[in-house]
């Protein structure tokens, strides 16, 4: 099931979204990922991008990178940023019942996305933020013909 690293260019806006989502939807396409694994792997990608834009570059635009790749039953996601440095491996996990009281809107991102995954890990390269995710995928077997 290894495939060659597919790539994803995006500039930090908004209606770039849907780009993410499409690039996504194309490489998981023809993998045994089930619609729940499909949700979790966009859900989780797209809180952290949307955390690139908007915090990682105050001054304006940037660029998002995103890689996908597979090995064995796992697919593996990096997402690079020459924003500002930010370890969300070292955020802490938020008050859910605090934030749920205060009515705050965002805080959850990043804890969503580091439960969803089954990795999630960080290094600072080349000034450059780079997000390892993999989620281990379970076997999804067609159902047998004739079966309802």
């Amino acid at each position: 099931m290894n495939r060659a690293v597919a790539t994803l260019e995006v500039t930090s806006e908004l209606k770039e979204i849907d780009r993410i989502r499409q690039f996504l939807k194309k490489n998981l396409q023809g993998l045994p990922v089930s619609e729940e694994e499909h949700y979790q792997i966009e859900l989780a990608v797209v809180e952290i991008c949307l955390n690139i834009i908007h915090y990682a570059y105050p001054e304006g635009k940037g660029q998002i990178g995103l890689s996908f790749w597979t090995e064995g039953p796992e697919v593996y996601l990096e997402i690079r940023d020459s924003g500002l440095p930010f370890d969300p491996t070292s955020s802490r996990t938020p008050d859910l019942e605090e934030l749920i009281r205060q009515e705050k809107v965002g805080g959850f991102g990043i804890y969503i996305s580091r439960e969803l995954m089954d990795g999630f890990t960080y290094r600072r390269e080349n000034d450059q933020n780079i997000l390892l995710m993999h989620k281990k995928l379970a076997r999804v077997e067609p159902e047998p013909e004739g079966s309802v």
